[in-house]
């Protein structure tokens, strides 16, 4: 499959006047932070000329891109060099290509081993501070299909604030308010020293010794118990008659068995 690009812009902000500074990441932000996380979405044609309109798109995402101001910012690193995101509104990548081939090339045989070419590739080595922390591709199909692949860096968050984003991008494209804004402190998250709980935490507890002198314990057995899908079946049967309408999975009928 060939991909042409007509275009590629950065996307800002629509408003200039997004907050300034650094986001402090937090421990569970940093470890998963060196790459970007791709998915690619599809879109059959509707008979709608405009069905997907990539101006739009554009427009949307840079209205979304205001309240999800650190997703247009940079990686980089404060005085101890701890990864952080640096807020400047340096934008995100908007791709706009075409192929000649048909979604059905794709997605009617489970083929998908050219997806690769449905995101944009990130060139890593100019350094952190050197790539954007979003990048988009709007590749337009001969059939009239589309398919909108994204690249999310995983510094900004986990699965569920992508899905958050685009689905705020979604309704903002279509002219409704996102339903959730987004929640950008992280410092929830920060260690404190020294600590400070503020109720007991039995969890923490250490465990209380055992009991039981070692001269107390009988020597163990191993055993290996063999078992046909004719005899599971019958076990399940027999638990069935026994109960009212409750199921049982293979797992807790052999437990009890044994």
């Amino acid at each position: 499959m060939e991909i042409s690009i007509k275009e590629s812009t950065i996307v800002r902000p629509a408003e200039e006047h997004t907050p300034k500074g650094s986001i402090w990441n937090s421990n569970l932000d940093i470890p998963l932070s060196g790459y970007h996380v791709y998915t690619v979405y599809f879109y059959e044609p509707n008979g709608c000329s405009d069905f997907f309109d990539t101006g739009r798109v554009k427009e949307g995402l840079s209205k979304v891109l205001v309240p999800f101001y650190p997703i247009a910012g940079r990686l980089g690193y404060d005085e101890n060099g701890r990864l952080k995101i640096i807020c400047k509104d340096e934008g995100v990548l908007f791709v706009e290509a075409e192929t000649s081939s048909v979604l059905e090339d794709l997605i009617g045989n489970g083929d998908f081993t050219h997806n690769s070419h449905l995101v944009p590739k990130v060139d890593y080595s100019g350094g952190i501070s050197s790539y954007p922390l979003l990048v988009v591709q709007v590749t337009k199909f001969k059939c009239g299909g589309v398919c909108l692949g994204v690249g999310f860096q995983h510094a900004l968050g986990d699965g569920t604030l992508a899905i958050h984003f685009i689905n705020s991008w979604v309704d903002t494209a279509r002219g409704v308010s996102p339903a959730i804004a987004p929640f950008i402190d992280r410092t929830l998250l920060r260690a404190r020293v020294p600590p400070t709980p503020k109720f007991h935490h039995l969890e923490y507890e250490p465990s209380p010794p055992l009991k039981a002198a070692e001269s107390d314990l009988k020597p163990s057995t191993v055993s290996t118990f063999k078992l046909t899908v004719d005899q599971l079946n019958a076990l399940k049967a027999k638990a069935a008659a026994n109960s009212s309408g409750t199921k049982y999975s293979s797992y807790n009928i052999l437990a009890a068995h044994i």
